[in-house]
């Protein structure tokens, strides 16, 4: 993998969820969850499916408006600025794609910077050009989407992501929708971007991941924090009966 992603341009900053709580009808999906990611450091986000993780990642970035708590980057609460200002400072990687398939991959990266952040057509290609080189891709610039694997696909998503120059990213499950023999690139992309000092906010059920990749692991289950600490702490020494349950089921 390029080393390009050693290096980066904005300055990696720290980000913490306090108390989120956040309910759709009668269904408390989070419940007054706690969650913390040091400038420069990664935290992982495991736990059962439905358990909210991903629901979370969206209230950090305010895609869902939290019903209580608070959003702090940087040192200061980001509940009253623009959403859409907030998100230019939070990169995310969803688990599907979501790439424009009438466009070409260099055009699904240069969009964002030429609509938010002013670029001029050239200038956003040669950016786009620059983020795919960095995650192995370039000869793939005017190609669709359709023509690439999986793998492949997620890859520009995260050069689609890393464009933006985010402060922060966020990762949703990235490599659930990839076959097996896919997923070893894009976690080797994601701890590349770690080892460089991005903050992030990883969930997964790459368990190989969480252990080694991340500074702090929280573990999730019906919308708490159950239990959050050191990888060595959490699969090593749990304390909780939940968490042993389930890393007795998926390690």
């Amino acid at each position: 993998m390029a080393t390009a992603l050693t290096k980066q341009a904005t300055k990696s900053v720290s980000l913490q969820g306090t108390d989120l709580h956040l309910a759709f009808g009668p269904n408390q999906v989070l419940r007054g969850v706690d969650i913390t990611v040091d400038a420069g450091k990664t935290t992982t986000v495991i736990g059962p499916s439905g358990s909210g993780k991903s629901t979370l990642l969206r209230v950090l970035n305010r895609l869902h408006e939290p019903h209580r708590g608070d959003i702090v980057v940087d040192g200061r609460s980001v509940l009253k600025d623009n959403p859409d200002e907030l998100r230019q400072r939070i990169g995310m990687v969803f688990q599907h794609f979501n790439l424009f398939p009438h466009r070409t991959v260099a055009e699904n990266i240069a969009l964002g910077p030429r609509k938010l952040r002013g670029l001029s057509k050239d200038a956003a290609r040669e950016l786009a050009i620059k983020q795919l080189d960095a995650v192995g891709l370039a000869a793939k610039a005017d190609s669709r989407p359709g023509n690439l694997s999986g793998g492949q696909q997620q890859r520009v998503a995260i050069a689609r992501a890393l464009a933006m120059e985010p402060q922060v990213m966020f990762f949703d499950e990235a490599t659930s929708a990839l076959d097996p023999e896919l997923v070893k690139g894009v976690l080797a992309l994601m701890a590349d971007l770690a080892s460089g000092g991005m903050s992030m906010i990883v969930v997964t059920h790459e368990m190989g991941f969480a252990r080694t990749v991340s500074d702090n692991v929280v573990f999730m289950d019906h919308g708490t924090v159950i239990e959050s600490g050191t990888p060595e702490k959490l699969f090593d020494a749990p304390e909780s009966e939940r968490l042993q349950q389930f890393l007795s089921q998926v390690l």
